[in-house]
């Protein structure tokens, strides 16, 4: 029969421990070890609540496979064991390193498991500044190492760009000078993405808005800009660590768009500034660099246009000064055309005789090829054709005779041969067909022996392992006297605070099992069941309960 069990722990008030005085087996009521534990873990915690300690982190080995982190924080007397779970993790700011000094914010507990107390840390902060600085140097050295601060990876900046990003807050000062300077310089289209320029979350915004800018298309409502200054006013390191933030300078280092580093005064420096495709001083030093002034580009503009006209004009001046020259040295007409004039007559007068030559040597040329042409007619190329022909053909019919002769006697050789080594090949298969036959005769019987001996060992193993079998099971210690209650779902029931929160339950004896429902006010109804060694699913029927007349 279930009976219920209170599970009310001792409270700090009430005696826990026997008095000196009193000796053992008094009315000073027992306690069980997780009472205790209990009563010590409300104590701790009504006690000391919220705590901030200052140590140094020891045994971190980075967040468990769970997400949870497991360390222990320590000064120069003392340890206490530190937890963080995982969604408290995923928030820190500063991540725990070994050996880092920090400050952390928790709730210190108990471990009642091990007998222990702990801190469970909700937020964690470096000890001072000269630890942000050497978190700040350590991650510098390892961006760098990975070459996001090489000066080749750095762009230049477009002359004139017609779309300005800018990354920083809305209400600051910033945004206000940055528009004031481009306004008095060279007005531009300025697009500002809002932040966070302080704060836990200053640094995932800032990153998001440098790959929020990059994702924008060149043609649309919102057009990409042609540079992006990310700008912050002067502050202390605490202030200014979002730009320090890993994601930031990551999200600078792979913007395709350049970008321009605008975070505190000339004298602040963040890391920011090295990925950062140029650094200003002061966001209106931004404004500056990326911007030419109008007044000046006109000016110059101005002093290029009378440049050029002055230049044109001296080179029309010099040319018309060449052409004067060179005119005074050239000839006349009639200078020009003397000698060719005197080559024409001369021609005319030689070209009757030459004509005359020229015929002359065509009708000898054409005689000598009416020669050729008579001796290559075609009935005479035809008749010298049909002779060679002829001649060939009794030259090829003696070779193929030849041929045939000599390939017949090489046939009947290869034939020969090849009935031999066949008669040969057959009796070596033969052969070896006999002895596989032998091999594969002895195999079988080698193979019976084994498996008839196998089996017969794994009959003994089996024999000997059915008694321990039965020993160990549960079976033999319901039979001792002992039951095992299950949920409707046939999971164990471990505790008697866990069978309260029950609908149905069954507990299982040696010769069968029960069915019982807790009912309210701790009373449980019970009703029997047909005795049955397998596992089912209790029935919805209403059960009477043990207390009923």
């Amino acid at each position: 029969m279930p009976r219920k069990t209170s599970n009310r722990a001792a409270t700090p008030a009430e005696p826990a421990l026997l008095p000196d005085s009193m000796p053992a087996g008094g009315n000073v009521p027992e306690l069980s070890v997780s009472d205790l534990s209990g009563a010590l873990k409300r104590t701790v915690e009504e006690r000391f609540g919220h705590v901030r300690l200052r140590g140094e982190v020891s045994n971190y080995r980075g967040p468990h496979s769970s997400g949870h982190a497991y360390f222990s924080l320590k000064d120069e007397g003392a340890r206490i064991d530190a937890v963080v779970w995982r969604t408290a993790f995923a928030r820190l700011k500063i991540k725990p390193e070994e050996g880092m000094e920090v400050i952390a914010t928790g709730k210190v507990t108990t471990f009642p498991g091990k007998s222990s107390y702990q801190i469970v840390i909700e937020s964690l902060e470096p000890a001072g500044v000269g630890a942000l600085m050497a978190i700040l140097e350590e991650r510098r050295l390892r961006l760098a190492a990975e070459g996001l601060f090489d000066s080749a990876r750095k762009r230049a900046l477009p002359f004139l760009p017609s779309v300005i990003g800018v990354v920083t807050s809305p209400t600051g000062a910033v945004i206000r000078d940055i528009l004031h300077r481009v306004a008095a310089r060279f007005p531009r289209h300025v697009l500002v993405w809002p932040v966070r320029v302080q704060g836990e979350a200053s640094g995932d915004e800032v990153a998001a808005a440098i790959r929020g800018f990059n994702a924008l298309l060149d043609e649309g409502a919102v057009r990409r800009p042609h540079v992006i200054i990310v700008a912050r006013g002067g502050g202390s390191l605490e202030d200014l660590w979002g730009f320090n933030d890993e994601a930031v300078v990551r999200a600078a280092a792979e913007s395709a768009i350049p970008l321009v580093s605008a975070v505190g005064h000339e004298t602040d420096w963040t890391l920011i500034d090295h990925a950062a495709d140029l650094r200003a001083p002061t966001p209106t030093g931004a404004a500056e660099l990326v911007l030419p002034v109008l007044l000046d580009l006109m000016g110059g503009t101005e002093r290029l246009r009378m440049r050029h006209r002055s230049a044109i004009a001296n080179i029309l001046d010099r040319r018309n000064a060449e052409v004067r020259a060179l005119s005074r040295h050239l000839p006349s007409g009639s200078e020009v055309t003397a000698l060719p004039r005197q080559r024409l007559d001369r021609a005319a007068t030689q070209m009757p005789a030459t004509l005359k030559a020229r015929h002359d040597r065509l009708r000898l040329a054409l005689a000598r090829a009416t020669t050729r042409l008579a001796s290559q007619s075609p009935h005479a190329t035809m008749a010298r054709t049909a002779q060679k022909i002829e001649g060939l053909r009794e030259r090829l019919r003696s070779a193929g005779l030849r041929r045939m002769e000599r390939h017949r006697a090489a046939f009947s050789a290869i034939e020969a041969r090849l009935g031999t080594a066949f008669q040969a090949r057959l009796r070596v298969i033969a052969s070896r067909q006999a002895a596989e036959r032998t091999r594969v005769a002895g195999l079988g019987d080698r193979l019976r022996r084994a498996r008839d001996g196998m089996v017969s060992q794994r009959g003994r193993r089996l024999a000997a392992a059915t008694p321990l079998l039965r020993s160990l099971g549960y079976k033999s210690v319901l039979a001792r006297g002992y039951a095992l209650v299950r949920d409707d779902g046939g999971q164990a029931v471990r505790s008697a605070a866990a069978l309260q929160d029950l609908r149905l339950a069954i507990i299982e004896f040696a010769d069968g099992s029960v069915t019982v429902q807790p009912a309210p006010g701790g009373d449980q109804a019970i009703a029997p069941a047909r005795p049955s060694r397998g596992r089912k699913a209790p029935t919805a029927a209403v059960q009477p309960t043990l207390f009923e007349p």
